[in-house]
Order: structure tokens, then C-alpha cells, then sequence
């Protein structure tokens, strides 16, 4: 029998908390969202819509946040989107009148991106390695996309420093660091510290091989910052989402209940001098 995620029942993983570098991370997160890709566009899909830029679970869109710039000086700049998904946010962009580059490392997804309707490039690559020359973009954003999942993330934002001209901005979302000390449960369970925020291991699930099937790395706040500021970015504003009352929805272990109490995404709005 094959379970939800494309693991036959006998392979379901286990979770544990263990290293795991580079090589590791990115195999695992590309096998993981190829496996997942069609189950996540249907279960999130209605909620991140087709042409809209929600910078996570809370609902923050990009149409009232602006954390790319004002809406009206998005004409004409080149935005690349990183770990784009069906590329639903740089579909918003290109709307704008912008010209966004949407990449993933994530060939299904990809595909969910050309099922949705793509006129702009797609391109199937890992943010560690942009495949771009040096000040291509005046943008980059990316909503909890790559960096969550990377064991060196200054590697990735470095990419992007690279990739941006003088002046351009880089916002990209994550879970909260807070939230790593919690359950990663929706309910009242999910109120109660469990673990040490200063604990940096992974999170991992493998199967009865050990082998990784998926991996994301938690960072605490400082760190984030830091490794912001070692890339050679000036961070410019930290943004805590607060969960809107309109916003009834569960998303894994993101919901009303904890939204109200505790943050649960951070967006990082960063400049490149």
C-alpha cells in the first residue's frame, strides 16, 4: 500500500532530530515536494489562489504589505522568485507588470506552474547555485521557500547577493524560530514549550534506512540576522505577522488558536548596498 506522501506503508518515515548537511538537505527536499507537490497544490491551493502573493499562513498579502517596494515601482523590474512552487506569487508579479523569473528545485512543482498558466521563465535549479550572472534581478523574494530547508543558508543568501544589482532588495519568509520550541500541533497542545529554542538540530524524517526524506534546519532569530548580515545584506525591517481574525483556516500546526497567541512566520525585508 503507498501512503499520501508516494512512501510505500512499510517505508513510512520516522522523525528524529540528527545532522544533515548540504547533499543530504537538498536531495531529500527535492524528493519530498515531488512526491507531495500534487497533494499540497490541492489541500493549499484555494488559500494561496492562483495569482496572489501571501507571504504565509496568517494571510499577510503582498498587494497591502509592500515589502517588495510600493506596488506602482514594480513595473518593469526583474524579480526572481525563489522556491516559487506554482509560482502563484510571481504570477501576482508579473500582473504588477513586472518581470518575474520564477525557480524551484522541484520539477512537479514546476509543473503545477505550467499547469496554472506561466508567461514568464520557470526555471529547475537550487538556490545554493543560481544559474544566473552576477546583477541579474533588481528583486528576490521568496515565501518560505529554500531557506527553511538548506543546511547553510548564507551559501543560498550570498546567491542571491550575487544575483542582485546595487540597491535591490531581498524578502524571504519563515516559520517563526519561536515555534521551534513548540508542538507542531494547531490545538492547545501546541501551547505548551516542549523543546529548547536554542536546539539547532534538524528536523528530519527518514525511512528504515536511515535515509532522509525530509529535512528542514531551524536558525534562531540571531541567527537569521546574522547570517542576513554575513551575505553582505542590511536588514532593513523584521516582520512578525499577526493572524488576522478573518483567517479561520489550519495550516498544519499554524492556526487561530496559536496565531492569536504566539508568531508563527518571520519575513525578513533585506537590501543589498
Amino acid at each position: 500500500m503507498i501512503q499520501e506522501d508516494g512512501l510505500p506503508e512499510s517505508d513510512e518515515p520516522t522523525a528524529t532530530r540528527r545532522v544533515a548537511d548540504d547533499t543530504e538537505s537538498s536531495r531529500a527536499s527535492r524528493g519530498w515536494w515531488d512526491r507531495n507537490a500534487d497533494e499540497y497544490q490541492s489541500e493549499h491551493g484555494g488559500f494561496l489562489g492562483d495569482d496572489r502573493f501571501v507571504w504565509g499562513p496568517e494571510g499577510l498579502d503582498e498587494a497591502e504589505a509592500q515589502l517588495l517596494g510600493p506596488v506602482a515601482e514594480l513595473k518593469g523590474r526583474d524579480v526572481l522568485e525563489i522556491g516559487a512552487g506554482a509560482a502563484q506569487c510571481s504570477r501576482w508579479l508579473a500582473a504588477q507588470g513586472a518581470r518575474p523569473v520564477a525557480l524551484d528545485l522541484s520539477h512537479r512543482q514546476l509543473q503545477h506552474a505550467l499547469r496554472i498558466g506561466a508567461g514568464f521563465p520557470l526555471v529547475e535549479a537550487d538556490a545554493a547555485a543560481l544559474p544566473f550572472a552576477d546583477a541579474s534581478f533588481d528583486l528576490a523574494c521568496s515565501a518560505y521557500g529554500a531557506v527553511p530547508f538548506v543546511a547553510d543558508p548564507v551559501r543560498v543568501m550570498r546567491e542571491v547577493h550575487r544575483v542582485l544589482r546595487p540597491g535591490g532588495r531581498w524578502v524571504f519568509s519563515v516559520t517563526h524560530p519561536i515555534r521551534w520550541a513548540f508542538p507542531d500541533e494547531p490545538g492547545p497542545e501546541g501551547l505548551s514549550v516542549a523543546a529548547s529554542y536554542f536546539d539547532r538540530t534538524p528536523y528530519v524524517e527518514q525511512d528504515e534506512s536511515g535515509r532522509a526524506v525530509y529535512v528542514e534546519h531551524h536558525r534562531t532569530l540571531g541567527d537569521r540576522v546574522r547570517d542576513v548580515v554575513a551575505a553582505g545584506f542590511r536588514l532593513r525591517d523584521l516582520v512578525e505577522p499577526e493572524w488576522p481574525h478573518w483567517n479561520q483556516q489550519e495550516w498544519g500546526g499554524w492556526s487561530p488558536l496559536r496565531g492569536h497567541l504566539i508568531p508563527g512566520t518571520a519575513v525578513f525585508v533585506c537590501e543589498r548596498d
